[in-house]
C-alpha cells in the first residue's frame, strides 16, 4: 500500500460536465506528498475497509466531521488585484468618468511598495477565505508590485497567474500613470516574465506569469505585437479585455475595421493559454476563433451588470466549443465571491432568455435557449475555470490538485436550512451555493496544504 501525505473521508461535490454535478459520498481521497489527488476510493471498493483499517487514527486521516463537505477550490479567472481597494465605490459613474477618477488615480499609487503590500495581502487572504484557491490577476504597469503579488501568492499559497499591465499609449492613457514608452513597456514585461518564473520554480502551488495588455485602446500597435511575441518566446499565459462594452468594441473596429478577437489574434494574442475577459459582442465569427484558438472567456456578470452594457450569451458561447469560467473583476464587481458570480450568472441568463420589457410580447421579449442552471455556472467557477487555464484544478479527480474548501453547514451564526437528517445530497449542494457564507468555509486546501482555517 501506497504511503499517502493526507487522507480525507467524506462527501465531495465535483463537475463532471457543464450540466453534471458527481456526488462522491463518503468517499476516501488520498494525497500524495505533492498535493495531487492519487486515488479515489468509494465504500463499495474492495479496498475501502483496508484503507479505512490503515489510516484511521493517524495523524495523515481526516474524516469530516457530520454536515461537512468537500468542494473543489474556485477558480477565478478575472481580478484587479490593485482595485481591491476601490471595491464597492462609485459603481454608478459612467466607465470613463469610473476610470479616470478613481481607477486609474487609485492604480498609480501602487509605485508605493508599503501601501501595494498592504492591499495585496489582504486581498489574497481574502480570496483565500472566499474558496478561491487560483487566481488570474491584472497587477497595475509597476514591475515591482507587479512581482511583489506573485510572491504574496507564493507566501500565503494561493495559486496565482499575475499580469504586470501594459499601457503604452500616450494619447489613451493618463501621463501619471502608464508606461514610460514602447520600450520600457516590453523590457519590463520580460524581467517579469523571467523573475515570475524563477519564483515559480521554488513553489509547490505555483505562481506563473501573464503577458497583460490591458485592452486594445491602451496599447499601441508596436506594444501588442511585442507581447505576443514574448507569450510565444516564453509559452506564457495570456490575458485582456475583449469586446467588452459598445465604447471598445466600437473603438476597436474604428481603429483597425474589425472586431477584438481578429485583432488581438494578428498579434498573436489568442490561443490554449489565453483568457479574454467580458466577451459580451463577440459575434459568431469571433466566437469561432476563439473555438478554433483554445481562446477561453473569463465571464463576469455582475461586472457585466454595471458596466458591459448587455448580457452575454454564454449558453450559446459554451455550445460553441469555448471554454469558459468565472471571474469577479474585482472592482467592476464589487464582491470577492465566485459564489456571488455563480448566482449572477444564473440570474444574468435567465434575463437575457426571459427579456427584461414588459412592454414587448413575451415571445419577443429575450433570447431563446440562454438560461443556464447552477450546475452550469459551478462547473465554470471549477473545471471550466481549469480547462480555461490549461491546468489540472477544479475537479475532485484523480491526477488533478487537491485544491478544495471544506464546508461547514452546521456552523451556529450562518446554519444552512438543513432539517431533514436524510436531505437528498444534491439537494444539499444546491443549499451549499445558494446560501453558504464565508464562515461556513471551515478549511481551505491548495496543492495539499492548508491555507486558510477558522
Amino acid at each position: 500500500m501506497n504511503e499517502y501525505t493526507f487522507i480525507f473521508l467524506g462527501t465531495a461535490f465535483t463537475s463532471q460536465a457543464p450540466e453534471q454535478v458527481a456526488i462522491l459520498e463518503d468517499h476516501l481521497f488520498c494525497v500524495n506528498a505533492n498535493g495531487i489527488i492519487e486515488k479515489i476510493i468509494a465504500p463499495n471498493d474492495a479496498e475501502y475497509q483496508l484503507f479505512l483499517d490503515s489510516y484511521e487514527g493517524t495523524k495523515n486521516f481526516h474524516r469530516l466531521a457530520e454536515g461537512q463537505y468537500i468542494l473543489p477550490g474556485f477558480v477565478d479567472l478575472h481580478v484587479h488585484a490593485p482595485q481591491w481597494a476601490q471595491s464597492g465605490t462609485a459603481l454608478d459613474r459612467p466607465l470613463h468618468d469610473w476610470l479616470h477618477t478613481y481607477t486609474f488615480p487609485l492604480e498609480a499609487k501602487f509605485s508605493n511598495l508599503d501601501f501595494a503590500t498592504d492591499v495585496y495581502e489582504d486581498l489574497v487572504q481574502t480570496l483565500l477565505s472566499n474558496g478561491t484557491t487560483t487566481a488570474l490577476y491584472f497587477a497595475t504597469v509597476h514591475k515591482e508590485a507587479s512581482l511583489l503579488l506573485a510572491e504574496i501568492c507564493a507566501k500565503k499559497g494561493q495559486r496565482g497567474l499575475i499580469g504586470k499591465v501594459v499601457m503604452d499609449d500616450p494619447e489613451q492613457n493618463p501621463d501619471y500613470y502608464r508606461d514610460f514608452d514602447t520600450i520600457t513597456a516590453l523590457k519590463d514585461t520580460e524581467e517579469f516574465i523571467l523573475a515570475v518564473k524563477n519564483l515559480g520554480e521554488t513553489v509547490k502551488q505555483g505562481v506563473y506569469p501573464v503577458v497583460t495588455p490591458r485592452f486594445i485602446p491602451s496599447c499601441t500597435d508596436e506594444a501588442l505585437k511585442g507581447l505576443g511575441e514574448l507569450a510565444e518566446k516564453y509559452d506564457t499565459h495570456i490575458q485582456s479585455h475583449c469586446s467588452e462594452s459598445d465604447w471598445e468594441h466600437q473603438y476597436v473596429h474604428g481603429r483597425y475595421g474589425k472586431n477584438d478577437a481578429f485583432a488581438l489574434h494578428q498579434f498573436g494574442l489568442l490561443g490554449d493559454k489565453s483568457v479574454m475577459a467580458h466577451c459580451n459582442f463577440l459575434s459568431d465569427q469571433d466566437a469561432a476563433l476563439f473555438a478554433k484558438t483554445g481562446t477561453a472567456i473569463g465571464h463576469c456578470p455582475l461586472s457585466n451588470a454595471y458596466f458591459a452594457n448587455s448580457v452575454i450569451p454564454i449558453k450559446r458561447f459554451k455550445g460553441l466549443g469555448i471554454d469558459i469560467g468565472l471571474g469577479t473583476d474585482i472592482s467592476a464587481g464589487a464582491t470577492p465571491s465566485i459564489y456571488d458570480n455563480a448566482k449572477q450568472a444564473v440570474i444574468s441568463s435567465r434575463m437575457l432568455e426571459d427579456g427584461v420589457n414588459a412592454e414587448l410580447p413575451a415571445e419577443e421579449r429575450g433570447v431563446p435557449n440562454s438560461r443556464l442552471t447552477m450546475n452550469d455556472a459551478f462547473y465554470f467557477a471549477t473545471a471550466g475555470g481549469g480547462e480555461s487555464l490549461s491546468l489540472p484544478i477544479g475537479r475532485i479527480e484523480e491526477n488533478y490538485a487537491w485544491d478544495v474548501q471544506i464546508i461547514d453547514t452546521k456552523v451556529p451564526t450562518t446554519k444552512l436550512p438543513i432539517f431533514d437528517p436524510n436531505e437528498d445530497l444534491y439537494d444539499i449542494f444546491q443549499k451549499i451555493i445558494y446560501n453558504v457564507r464565508p464562515e461556513n468555509i471551515r478549511e481551505v486546501w491548495v496543492q495539499g496544504e492548508r491555507v486558510h482555517a477558522r
